[in-house]
């Protein structure tokens, strides 16, 4: 059975100042599935999800989510949008000043109508499915690892049980084993929570094990869309150099 669009982009583009970062991307991520965007810094990766999200306003093109267009609209249209998303932050974006728990319950409390008791609750709950234990609840972000701010980080995006979730570059900083163990928490609470996720990374190994589906992001365009299989079997000089992190080729390095 074909899977329906959940996600649908056509001809997004965004420019800041003379720099065109979004020259025209089509895109789909289609009902529960996890679709990885790679490419290299300053490609539009980020500037991709923020617009998805709403946080930008592309200069053209159309967003359909669930089939209900969202550029131009209003922010009662976008604010029933973003109920239905979760996002883990590159660097966890964790507030210092908030216990972990209140970190992870933060949506509830602050947009769901939780009372404080109730939040730490469920935030207690969450904690334990990423494999943190109540110990931590009371402590702070800085009191932490690295991986375990990653965790408290996924446990505040999936908290809600959001349709979609947005990872920005989920494994950055993390030693190998930390960084598996933290895609093999991506894979199950999406799993769990049937979700559509779109991450944006430069780790090929996390791509591999996250991905139904793999774009590559370049002066752009999505200029390669397939399997991780696909992937592996590409002509494409573009992608072929940068899934083997060389020099060399058609993509030229900045100095």
């Amino acid at each position: 059975m074909a899977k329906d669009v959940k996600i649908k982009i056509r001809n997004l583009t965004k420019s800041f100042g003379k720099k065109q970062v979004l020259n025209g991307v089509d895109l789909d991520l289609y009902q529960g599935e996890s679709l990885v965007v790679i490419g290299g810094s300053g490609t539009g990766k980020s500037v991709l999800i923020k617009c998805i999200q709403g946080l930008l306003t592309p200069d053209c093109g159309s967003i359909e989510i669930d089939g209900i267009e969202i550029v131009g609209e209003n922010s009662e249209v976008l604010d029933n949008m973003h109920s239905k998303m979760g996002m883990l932050f590159q660097g966890g974006a964790l507030f210092d000043s908030l216990s972990v728990w209140e970190n992870v319950a933060f949506d509830l409390i602050q947009n769901k109508g939780f009372n404080k008791k109730e939040a730490k609750i469920v935030a207690i709950k969450v904690l334990r499915q990423v494999g943190l234990g109540a110990d931590i609840a009371d402590l702070y972000p800085s009191e932490l690892s690295g991986g375990m701010q990653k965790r408290v980080g996924l446990a505040r995006a999936v908290i809600t049980k959001p349709e979609i979730i947005f990872f920005d570059e989920p494994t950055t900083g993390l030693d190998p084993i930390m960084a598996d163990v933290i895609n093999d928490l991506i894979i199950e609470s999406a799993k769990d929570l049937g979700a559509t996720t779109l991450t944006i990374t430069h780790d090929m190994a996390s791509a591999r094990k996250i991905a139904d589906k793999i774009a590559m992001l370049y002066q752009g365009k999505i200029i390669w869309y397939g399997t991780v299989k696909e992937l592996d079997k590409t002509t494409n000089p573009y992608v072929k150099q940068f899934i083997q992190g060389s020099s060399k080729g058609p993509i030229k390095v900045e100095r």
